[in-house]
């Protein structure tokens, strides 16, 4: 080999080693008209996503429908506070006396290597979206694929994991309607519950830095089982999640802060989400205790039926504590006093009360993706178990249900490719395992407001 190859390969071999240590280490650019984002920091912020969702999922399991305040047949009270943190928990208003199957204290629910998390309505039908999106290879889905998909996937006979408005969206498919009509109000009296913030979270992951965007491919699964303020607030997360990878320089409690602000300006101010947020954010500027708050927002809603939240008029069961309403006033209790904190965020989510899994899931999803997976092993100090059983509540997936979040992660990178190629007009710079997303002007002062977005 002559001198000059040498040389040349000793300048050349390094350049290259020293641009894949930068690229990995840059998670996203943002310049005046593009958001370029590394693919590779992305693919285990996903794997953190899944990691951090089944943790708060199974550990909110534990206290779900423990606490719901009282009813004219149902007496919860009092509430949960920190101090039963690691206390042994209370029955379930459907389990009579009996704690939680789960565990019998409240405590984390967490699984090792070689375990498995099982699947759960908070990651399940998000599993199946992404499968079939993959699979009828369009990130907008139509409503002949949706109805197709939950009728493949999700069994008809019991048990089969669904509630409240999934359940009549699924009988509504099995009789020949098609989504968006599954959720229609005249249709599905059910169209208040929580369900679609159940399902759609990961539709803000599949547009990072386009909320809008994110909602609309999020749109239609959404009104699935949803409409009015309930589709409202799971769009809430939608926009929140597609935010989530932004400024990553900046701690997350700061982030969360700034995207749950952007996030709330698409919520009408007249309509009960958006008074909730303001109230709630209020309280928690005031510094009162997070327990404070949670027993003045059953008050408000449960009780007094404040800011146009009356489905306590309505004489649901257990007072509709499976409604998107009180349930999102929760959610915001451990966001805001989680502070960014996974542990703190999945604690306060466990004890705030009512459907405490699916809020505390949502969270978990978010922060967790903002960590990514080792930063969760790290920070509950043990390796923990990366596989996952989508057939424990769904059906007719690939090697009989069994997946590793490494493998979802890298499906959810082949969504996200092809919506930068096909809905962004971006794309994939395979030299720089990167995304390159042109921003049209109005995105771009978007982007610029929430990056100077104050913080607390």
């Amino acid at each position: 080999m002559s001198t000059l190859i040498k040389l040349l390969l000793v300048g050349i071999i390094p350049f290259f080693i020293n641009c894949a240590v930068d690229e990995k280490k840059e998670s996203n650019i943002h310049s005046n008209d593009s958001l370029y984002i590394n693919r590779i920091s992305y693919l285990e912020q996903l794997e953190g996503f899944w990691l951090g969702t089944s943790i708060a999922n199974w550990t909110g399991l534990v206290t779900e429908m423990d606490k719901i305040g009282n009813t004219d047949d149902i007496s919860t009270l009092p509430f949960y506070t920190r101090e039963d943190w690691g206390q042994m928990d209370k029955p379930a208003i459907w389990d009579g006396e009996n704690p939680s199957q789960i565990s019998n204290t409240i405590d984390f629910v967490l699984r090792t290597p070689g375990e498995l998390w099982g699947a759960d309505d908070d990651t399940d039908i998000e599993y199946m979206y992404q499968h079939l999106i993959l699979k009828n290879k369009q990130p907008k889905l139509n409503p002949k694929q949706i109805r197709d998909g939950w009728l493949e996937h999700i069994s008809i006979e019991e048990e089969n994991y669904l509630w409240v408005s999934n359940q009549k969206a699924l009988d509504l498919m099995n009789e020949d309607y098609l989504p968006p009509d599954t959720g229609d109000p005249r249709l599905n009296e059910h169209y208040e519950m929580i369900d679609a913030q159940l399902t759609t979270e990961i539709f803000g992951l599949f547009a990072p830095g386009n909320p809008e965007l994110a909602r609309d491919l999020a749109s239609l699964p959404i009104q699935t089982v949803a409409r009015n303020e309930a589709e409202d607030i799971a769009q809430f997360y939608v926009t929140m999640f597609s935010l989530a990878s932004l400024d990553p320089e900046r701690s997350i409690h700061d982030r969360i802060d700034s995207i749950s602000s952007y996030a709330r300006n698409y919520l009408p101010d007249d309509e009960y989400p958006a008074k909730m947020y303001d109230y709630i954010r209020s309280l928690y500027e005031l510094n009162i205790p997070w327990e404070a708050t949670r027993d003045s927002i059953y008050i408000a809603y449960q009780i007094e039926q404040r800011h146009g939240y009356d489905i306590t008029s309505k004489n649901l069961y257990c007072n509709g504590c499976f409604a998107a309403g009180i349930n999102f006033a929760a959610s915001l209790v451990s966001l805001f006093y989680g502070e960014g904190d996974l542990l703190d965020t999945i604690k306060i989510g466990s004890l705030a009360g009512w459907d405490s899994d699916n809020p505390t899931s949502t969270w978990g999803g978010l922060i967790g993706f903002m960590m990514g997976a080792e930063a969760i092993e790290t920070a509950f100090g043990q390796p923990l178990s990366r596989n996952f059983h989508i057939h424990r509540t769904r059906q007719g997936f690939p090697n009989d249900g069994y997946d590793t979040f490494l493998n979802m992660a890298k499906n959810g990178l082949k969504v996200i490719d092809m919506v930068v190629s096909d809905e962004l007009d971006g794309r994939v710079d395979a030299f720089r395992d990167r995304w390159a997303i042109p921003l049209p002007p109005s995105t771009s002062s978007r982007a610029e407001s929430y990056t100077r977005s104050t913080t607390r």
